[in-house]
């Protein structure tokens, strides 16, 4: 068999970032100490330039290479090329912190390229056995990476749970896999849709097997009940690794459950809709309700971000592209609101102090009005409070799920919602109403404080101008 060197163009994007993890790695061993931020410098011209061959490949038409393994199509591009924002911000925000605490090595960013190529092929895949590749190389570059600060006994603890909790979940979706490969006889998604359509296919076998793939998709997620490693990890790893970790993944988790509930087994639609309503209907209220009782911020962001998956589910239960728009641009929303909640807690941190407990907030305003109103827009944004982008992201989660009579789950998403809106009101009546504990001046580069300044206004610019990043959203799932 002749191998065709055209299909690599489709997979050239994934042929680069691998390139320049691997050249980081080698540059960085030759790199003293002082001139580590040449490491740094790399990965982020590294994802530029990453966003430029996506650009400049980009197919007129959706390509399938590799014997049905790969899929190339607008959707995943726009997902890619997300991916490599918002990672790069998480790695600009993170720079002065790692510095700080004597963790600015290069291992953290080849890590964090190898995480962001895990997320491509996840974004990509066509297969069963190319989404386990994709999971396994980003779970293992983050078991690492919440490991990464070796005199933490927090973070050993939380990588420790979080590789357990994986491997646990890895094992459930690989049963599942092998479930359907026995119905249908195929791991591809294009030949399990249609063998779906088989009369003389095994029903309860793959409806079982549905059952363990969903749960694997959910530990992903960390959709309840399968969320137990979130606020743990989240408490646990260093800031800079939750950044990233609470961010572009949430992207490839989206990219994951439309490749295989949708691309695989839209066949079963009526069977996964039901379990991702349970799904969705948890996480919404054991996110809401438990981040009311947290003290430390990132324990709450933890439990924010459960409540958040509960509204990309919803989107993506509809069954409608609708609903998988509205999904993809929650996710995306989402991604954007994570990193700049994440970047506002590393900028009030600094050597010998983590800014994680709700009251290192206290008269933030009157230390930084800026940042602070940088905050109170992230947070408007996360409770959906007009005209923030999360308002509308919510909104258009919810239309698609009452165009399809489902109006009695849109309004428990707007229950949980009001409750869940009283603890992001908490960090701005903190910020704004009580006195400072801690007087001591936010420094920050200059880099940092543009990119965070950004980041907090295009929660409004987003709000008001919605359009285009929605149409950008619909013409790719068209």
């Amino acid at each position: 068999m002749q191998f065709d060197t055209s299909s690599l163009i489709p997979v050239l994007p994934e042929i680069f970032i691998l390139t320049a993890a691997c050249v980081v790695l080698v540059v960085d061993l030759f790199l003293k100490e002082e001139q580590r931020v040449v490491s740094y410098g790399m990965t982020q011209i590294s994802l530029l330039l990453g966003i430029a061959v996506i650009l400049m490949t980009a197919p007129a038409e959706t390509r399938i290479v590799f014997d049905g393994s790969v899929v190339r199509d607008g959707m995943g591009d726009i997902l890619k090329i997300a991916i490599f924002i918002i990672s790069g911000g998480a790695f600009l925000y993170s720079k002065e912190y790692l510095r700080d605490r004597d963790l600015f090595k290069g291992e953290y960013y080849v890590l964090g390229l190898f995480a962001i190529l895990g997320m491509m092929v996840m974004v990509s895949a066509n297969s069963f056995l190319t989404v386990y590749l994709g999971l396994e190389l980003l779970a293992l570059s983050f078991y690492a990476l919440v490991a990464f600060n070796r005199d933490s006994a927090d973070a050993s603890e939380a990588a420790m749970k979080y590789f357990v909790l994986g491997a646990l979940a890895s094992g459930m979706l690989l049963y599942g896999i092998s479930m359907i490969y026995g119905a249908t006889g195929s791991i591809g998604f294009q030949a399990i849709s249609e063998g779906l359509t088989n009369p003389d296919v095994n029903k309860i076998v793959l409806v079982f097997g549905l059952v363990f793939v969903v749960i694997g998709l959910a530990f992903k997620f960390g959709a309840v009940p399968f969320h137990m490693w979130v606020p743990d990890v989240y408490q646990g790893a260093p800031t800079a690794v939750v950044t990233l970790l609470g961010s572009a993944p949430k992207i490839a988790a989206f990219a994951l459950a439309m490749r295989m509930l949708v691309d695989g087994l839209g066949g079963l639609h009526g069977d996964w809709q039901y379990m991702l309503v349970i799904l969705a209907i948890l996480s919404m209220a054991v996110g809401n309700i438990f981040a009311i009782a947290q003290a430390n911020i990132k324990r709450m962001l933890a439990y924010s971000t459960i409540s958040h998956v509960g509204f990309i589910l919803i989107g993506i239960l509809a069954g409608t592209s609708k609903g998988y728009t509205a999904a993809m641009f929650y996710s995306i929303v989402y991604a954007v609101m994570a990193l700049g909640a994440f970047g506002i807690v590393m900028l009030l941190s600094r050597r010998g102090f983590e800014a994680e407990n709700l009251d290192d907030y206290k008269g933030l305003n009157e230390r930084s009005p800026w940042f602070a109103g940088m905050m109170l827009l992230v947070m408007f944004s996360m409770a959906g409070v007009p005209p923030t982008v999360g308002f509308f992201a919510k909104l258009v989660v919810l239309e698609a799920v009452v165009s399809i009579d489902m109006t009695w789950l849109a309004l428990v998403g707007v229950f949980f919602s009001i409750i869940g809106a009283f603890y992001y009101l908490r960090i701005i009546k903190l910020m704004y109403f009580d006195k400072p504990l801690d007087n001591t001046p936010l420094s920050a580069g200059m880099d940092t404080q543009i990119a965070l300044s950004v980041n907090g206004l295009a929660m409004l610019a987003l709000g008001m101008f919605p359009a285009g990043l929605l149409s950008l959203c619909a013409a790719a799932l068209a």
